[in-house]
């Protein structure tokens, strides 16, 4: 089938038009039922050309598209258009061999997803659907996710979405890194987001007013639903909350930095093909000097990534930024200095 929004809009019209036998549908008319139906989605659509219907029609009455009986039916030196049973529609026919790939395709982009809990439906619905369009036993993997099914905490997911779902008060046991002792918060959860192969819950806490505290899930002992109202987030909009920030780290009043930097050799290229972030604007000083521009705000995952780059990469700017750089780098030379 025609990836095209278009295309398929104009076959629907022209399935309508073929089946009704109480109007002629001549070719210009054809093309007149196809450009007002398109015009009220896009008014900017230029007009329809007789070549392009005559495709849409020849499409129609091919194997690849629906395989239709079309009469051409004679009114003096005019033709119109009607089908030999007019009380057929496409509608009413099995998938054709473009739809049973694309839908093949998209199957096997869902497949990624079954070891994820909040998807445990797809376990099940995909081999149906497989068994449906014939492609049992005959798959062959040629796309695969970066995701890692043996995460601690990944089990608490799909409860986790479900909680955001249906808005519902939780109160989790935590055992943050750094402390022995487990302690529980109350939060009503708002977003989940995955940075660097680990998940994370936002939402808010009772105990700090705060809308956007977040709780790693593989730290996560247990959760439970709670009895309360649940509060609305009605301050941070999530699709704009990560634009400043690279991961899930944003500290408190602290604004957006004018960073540069430079990257050397290969990691230059690297970095160049794969920025590091959404604002980053980056020249070439010399064959083996990339100069990288960034504004964002400076967080404990920004710096961990550019000591991930350590020769690569030195920061010209701004002055605490490369302090702390410096001090981390010579920290990591004491340990081999002993």
């Amino acid at each position: 089938m025609a990836t095209n929004k278009n295309q398929f809009i104009r076959y629907k019209i022209l399935d309508n038009c073929f089946r009704n036998p109480g109007k002629r549908y001549f070719i210009e008319d054809l093309m007149k039922e196809c450009e007002k139906a398109l015009t009220e989605i896009d008014p900017d659509l230029g007009g329809i050309s007789r070549r392009q219907i005559f495709s849409d029609i020849s499409f129609m009455e091919s194997s690849e598209g629906w395989g239709i009986e079309l009469e051409r039916l004679k009114d003096g030196k005019k033709v119109y258009y009607r089908y030999v049973d007019t009380d057929f529609s496409i509608n009413q026919m099995p998938l054709n061999e473009v739809e049973i790939n694309q839908l093949k395709s998209a199957l096997e982009i869902l497949s990624q997803f079954k070891g994820m809990p909040q998807f445990e439906w797809i376990n099940e619905l995909i081999p149906k659907l497989r068994q449906g369009i014939g492609t049992e036993g005959n798959q062959h993997t040629i796309i695969e996710f970066d995701n890692n099914n043996y995460l601690k905490g990944i089990e608490n997911l799909g409860k986790l979405y479900n909680a955001i779902y249906y808005k519902k008060v939780l109160r989790i046991d935590y055992k943050p890194f750094e402390n022995v002792e487990s302690f529980e918060i109350v939060i009503h959860p708002y977003y989940l987001k995955q940075y660097n192969n680990r998940w994370f819950l936002f939402g808010y806490n009772d105990e700090m007013d705060k809308y956007d505290w977040n709780l790693a899930l593989d730290r996560i002992q247990s959760i439970d639903e709670i009895t309360d109202n649940y509060r609305e987030n009605n301050s941070i909009d999530w699709s704009e909350y990560f634009e400043d920030i690279i991961g899930v780290t944003k500290p408190m009043e602290q604004s957006t930095e004018n960073i540069i930097l430079h990257f050397y050799g290969k990691t230059g290229n690297y970095i160049e093909s794969k920025p590091i972030h959404g604002s980053q604007r980056s020249n070439w000083m010399d064959a083996n000097t990339l100069e990288v521009k960034l504004e964002l705000i400076i967080n404990y995952e920004f710096i961990r990534l550019i000591l991930s780059y350590a020769e690569s990469v030195k920061v010209i700017s701004p002055e605490g930024l490369t302090n702390a750089i410096k001090s981390r780098l010579g920290e990591a030379s004491n340990l081999y200095s002993a």
